[in-house]
């Protein structure tokens, strides 16, 4: 019993790794699965920029505003990893040589994801939840473009 036990704590406290794509085209994750999960990320960066304000208020609770910060952070963080590891790197191709329609989606497309880049990157550096709106809808206007193909 003690063996099993001492088992089961050292699985529960080995930290996983968990990666979001492993760059190979296997067909596992999905279009609308992503944009799902960048939907998250920025409902959870808004939560954690609202609590780091009301923590901050009393300035009593560092602790908490400390593990908020962080929370923020990681999801910004995963945005902009899942934007430039899944959309730039796999998902975004270059037209054909001469097709202006293509290339303008392109240019579109590529700006859209440098301001969600950006825009996610001034999610890390204040707590004005102003940026995750304005995040929040870049990536629903990304989506539209990208759906339009």
């Amino acid at each position: 019993m003690k063996r099993f036990v001492a088992v089961l704590v050292s699985v529960m406290l080995m930290p996983t790794l968990v990666l979001a794509h492993c760059e190979i085209p296997c067909g596992i994750y999905g279009d609308e699965g992503r944009f799902a999960t960048l939907l998250e990320d920025v409902t959870t960066i808004e939560k954690s920029m609202k609590m780091i304000e009301a923590l901050s208020k009393d300035g009593k609770d560092f602790n908490q505003i400390v593990r908020w910060v962080n929370n923020k952070e990681k999801h910004a963080d995963h945005i902009r990893e899942v934007v430039s590891q899944y959309f730039l790197a796999q998902r975004i191709k270059e037209p054909a040589e001469g097709d202006v329609a293509g290339a303008k989606a392109y240019t579109a497309k590529l700006v859209k994801l440098h301001q969600i880049i950006r825009t996610a990157m001034k999610c890390k550096q204040t707590t004005d939840v102003a940026n995750a709106q304005k995040l929040h809808d870049q990536i629903h206007e990304f989506q539209e473009l990208y759906n339009a193909k």
